[in-house]
């Protein structure tokens, strides 16, 4: 987008414990001081588009950020749009990125048996915000012997 290097960059987005999700950008190269930056997201599915309730503030007091609660966005891609109120152009963001923290595996069971000498680790996959696929996951374990 235009506004002559006003448009945000490195707009991310983060979802930990299934539910909570903070995004953050970085002010435009050239924005004025005055140039203050709010964000809607919605999903494209759905058109109402919603916007950010708790924004996090740099010490200017700039928008540089948002703090979601209660995110579901499993079955439709999300839409983000930041609003540059300084000409009031919309900045419609194509790269960002989204990154799930994921909480750890659930009822992990061991059975061994010594005569086979053998053991069978079983876990639940955990739940997530916005993965689908549970082929997406990988888990490493570490044996101690003790």
């Amino acid at each position: 987008a235009g506004m002559n290097g006003t448009a945000i960059s490195n707009f991310a987005c983060v979802i930990f414990n299934v539910s909570f999700m903070n995004c953050t950008w970085h002010v435009g190269r050239t924005a004025t001081e005055d140039t203050q930056y709010f964000l809607y997201w919605g999903s494209f599915k759905n058109e109402n588009v919603t916007e950010c309730q708790n924004y996090i503030k740099d010490t200017r007091g700039r928008h540089i950020g948002c703090r979601f609660q209660n995110v579901t966005i499993k079955d439709n891609r999300p839409y983000f749009l930041v609003n540059g109120s300084r000409s009031g152009q919309n900045i419609h963001i194509s790269g960002y990125i989204i990154v799930e923290k994921l909480t750890p595996p659930l009822n992990v069971t061991v059975n061994c048996t010594e005569a086979s000498r053998r053991c069978s680790i079983w876990w639940q996959p955990p739940r997530t915000s916005h993965v689908e696929n549970m082929s997406c996951f990988k888990y490493e374990i570490v044996i101690e012997n003790k």
